[in-house]
């Protein structure tokens, strides 16, 4: 009873640390095993209240946290269920394809070795644009094979872990390479012309996690999604924010960055769409996520089989349907978002400064920095 006794405690210390609003990986790190802890918590709430022996205070106590811990982890993560209500509407089965867009977001892992199994996907889906994210020049030149089918990429490769390609059948409007607060973190923020002449925009974002081998916070990842949010709410976009944020759909940055910018998820009433890790089947969560404006409705959202990588590619299409702007509720923000989220960029930036006092800061609507010679952008004929 006291071994019972003493997990409990480490789960409520684990729900009651996730609450806590600081940015060390240490705290930050707990917005992502909600689900585990939903099932240790169940077996350990029925040990305690099955198990053979006298009731104690500490017992009680134990019964009691837990199960207020366990019902707030399950407050949580339930909107990622058939349970809750869809935040987007299935499209119309008289859709028309010329309003669709498709997308595969895959992060490959740099040294994965297996490329033709993500070609292979690629080939059987047809996605419009494929968005591959740890690409290096190795992963490059294996996904040169694409290009006579995507006429348009943008190519980031790096070595770092973060290099970043995009593919695409359609038309890509003027696409910037961004760096937006550290000049080892790429992004891409891209119109996309659909076959039937809308411009939509497109943000693929991959920031750092936080974590002891990667960032000692979550301070830029934060800001740099904030930025963008905060750029999307002040100009009214039709868009499109996918990659691998390193956050997961239920924490507090995610939550407040689809209230700043207005952005939907298709997962909310649905499901989760754990796509890491991989190889690792007790321990998955939603990573890669595709958030879109409120003139879209839903076609279909399914992660894809295993590639190799530590995460599985996930397919989304979308519709484009101006209708569904007067019916599909958009997020909403308060004056205490704004502010906090104001507070977290201005955090973002003084963070971006000491860290690399060379780079210069950019933000989302301003011209593109110069890119490293390695990086490129290839447009093809715009005309649809």
């Amino acid at each position: 009873m006291l071994l019972i006794q003493c997990v409990a405690v480490l789960l409520m210390l684990a729900t009651i640390g996730a609450w806590v609003p600081r940015n060390e990986w240490w705290f930050r790190g707990l917005d992502f095993p909600r689900l585990q802890i939903l099932a240790v918590g169940g077996v350990v709430l029925a040990m305690l209240l099955g198990w053979p022996a006298l009731w104690g205070v500490g017992r009680i106590l134990c019964a009691v946290g837990l199960s207020a811990c366990l019902a707030y982890q399950l407050y949580m993560v339930l909107p990622y269920t058939p349970l809750w209500p869809k935040q987007v509407l299935a499209a119309s089965p008289s859709a028309q394809a010329s309003q669709m867009v498709s997308l595969l977001v895959s992060n490959v892992l740099t040294p994965n070795p297996n490329k033709q199994a993500l070609i292979r996907l690629i080939e059987q889906h047809q996605p419009d644009i494929v968005i591959t994210l740890e690409t290096d020049h190795v992963w490059e030149q294996a996904l040169a094979v694409l290009e006579p089918d995507y006429a348009y990429v943008v190519r980031v490769p790096m070595d770092n872990l973060y290099g970043m390609h995009v593919y695409s059948r359609l038309p890509l409007i003027d696409p910037e390479i961004k760096f937006l607060l550290s000049p080892e973190i790429p992004s891409i923020h891209t119109q996309v012309q659909l076959r039937n002449g809308k411009r939509i925009w497109l943000y693929c974002l991959h920031p750092k996690p936080p974590s002891p081998t990667e960032a000692k916070d979550s301070t830029l990842r934060d800001a740099e999604l904030l930025m963008v949010g905060d750029h999307i709410n002040g100009s009214d976009q039709t868009c499109i924010v996918a990659g691998d944020l390193n956050d997961v759909a239920w924490s507090r940055t995610t939550r407040l960055f689809q209230r700043v910018s207005g952005l939907l998820d298709p997962r909310v009433g649905r499901q989760y769409v754990n796509t890491f890790h991989a190889d690792y089947p007790l321990l998955r969560w939603s990573l890669d996520h595709v958030f879109h404006s409120t003139d879209f409705s839903l076609v279909k959202m399914q992660r894809l089989a295993h590639i190799g990588s530590d995460h599985f590619p996930v397919l989304t299409v979308l519709h484009y349907d101006p209708a569904m702007d007067a019916v599909q509720d958009e997020m909403v923000s308060t004056p205490e978002d704004e502010a906090l989220a104001a507070e977290k960029i201005a955090e973002g930036h003084a963070q971006a400064s000491e860290e690399h006092p060379e780079h210069e800061p950019e933000q989302v609507g301003d011209a593109p920095a110069v890119a490293e010679e390695s990086s490129s952008i290839v447009r093809q004929d715009q005309t649809p």
